[in-house]
């Protein structure tokens, strides 16, 4: 592998990107500097931690900042389900953005523990 851009997860987190920004475009203006800003950064930080982590010298910081992914992956969880008990988008698109995030944080987890077998 050259880059983190050749990760499948890295890759797939990119996508989720542009899904939530579409998805957050539907949220009413009043939100832009609560939730669609909050699910944004979230969001974003997802592959950014994973290419920052790619990219340094341990194994143990690697797998830190796939941890930090991992943690933001959960804050866009939280904030999906907020989204859809508020209504702020139509139920079956939020739905459609959390099972690709549900698909991320699988892949998340299992190269973490790929990257420390013993815990």
């Amino acid at each position: 592998m050259q880059s983190y851009k050749d990760l499948i997860v890295w890759q797939k987190s990119f996508e989720l990107v542009k899904v939530v920004y579409n998805l957050s475009k539907k949220f009413p203006k009043e939100e832009l500097y609560g939730l669609t800003s909050q699910i944004r950064r979230a969001t974003v930080s997802i592959p950014s931690n994973i290419a920052e982590g790619y990219t340094r010298k341990s194994r143990q910081e690697y797998t830190q900042f796939l941890r930090i992914a991992f943690g933001s992956g959960a804050e866009l969880e939280t904030q999906l389900l907020l989204a859809k008990d508020l209504k702020l988008a139509p139920t079956e698109e939020i739905y459609n953005v959390y099972n690709q995030l549900q698909e991320v944080m699988k892949m998340l987890n299992k190269l973490i523990s790929s990257l420390n077998p013993s815990g």
